[in-house]
């Protein structure tokens, strides 16, 4: 494992603050139409790219139905998730990706976990089982590694594959799978996450904080 300073310097990618703005609609699989909204991207958007070709990017992809990512499964029993939604994407690297929501306890708040190559170390203020990949998402705020003495939200098993070219749609969310990485873009805080095996790369007003006591590496609008 690098130490600890090689580690979060990975991740301290500045994001850009961009002036167009984006709202999305509360209807799982809509927003509402971009202001001067630029024409998509070919590639996937690198660190430090705007966040107006961030979403450009995200949108470009093929919608796919919100409604085939209410429910999880594990060995064969399937969950139904209400109005949370849960999912996996392909990785470069590594397993999977997964992600889910909690309503019930962190609201419209993305979970998920990655099989990061250099996951932050440990801290001293960490109890319980540290899990490097745990990364949540809440838009005005971004976690990368956490300590949980449980599965949480994962317990019932994994959400349908949400296959490279296609985007998803929930609340204030948008997120594309890609080869290079999953993208989320919460529209209402203007702020995006690339999930990756590689890393973890924050957009829009995101800025590396000190974290709280348990967490690994912290960001926030």
């Amino acid at each position: 494992m690098r130490i600890a300073a090689l580690i979060a310097a990975s991740f301290l990618v500045p994001g850009l603050v961009a002036g167009c703005s984006h709202a999305g609609s509360s209807q799982s699989g809509q927003t509402s139409p971009s202001v001067s909204k630029p024409s998509a991207p070919s590639t996937a958007p690198r660190a430090g790219a705007a966040i107006v070709d961030v979403i450009a990017w995200i949108e470009a992809a093929h919608p796919a139905d919100p409604a085939r990512y209410h429910n999880v499964t594990r060995d064969g029993v399937t969950t139904q998730l209400g109005n949370d939604i849960a999912f996996t994407a392909p990785a470069a690297t590594g397993s999977p990706l997964v992600c889910m929501t909690d309503s019930k306890h962190t609201g419209s708040a993305l979970a998920c976990l990655v099989d990061l190559a250099n996951p932050p170390p440990r801290p001293e203020t960490a109890y319980g089982e540290w899990k490097g990949g745990w990364v949540d998402f809440d838009g005005t705020g971004l976690q990368i590694g956490e300590a949980h003495g449980d599965p949480g939200p994962f317990v019932n098993g994994n959400g349908s594959e949400l296959v490279n070219g296609d985007s998803l749609s929930y609340d204030d969310y948008r997120c594309r799978a890609d080869q290079v990485g999953l993208f989320c873009v919460n529209y209402a805080r203007q702020s995006a996450v690339r999930f990756s095996n590689a890393g973890i790369e924050q957009f829009g007003c995101l800025r590396s904080v000190p974290p709280p006591d348990g967490v690994g590496i912290a960001f926030s609008c």
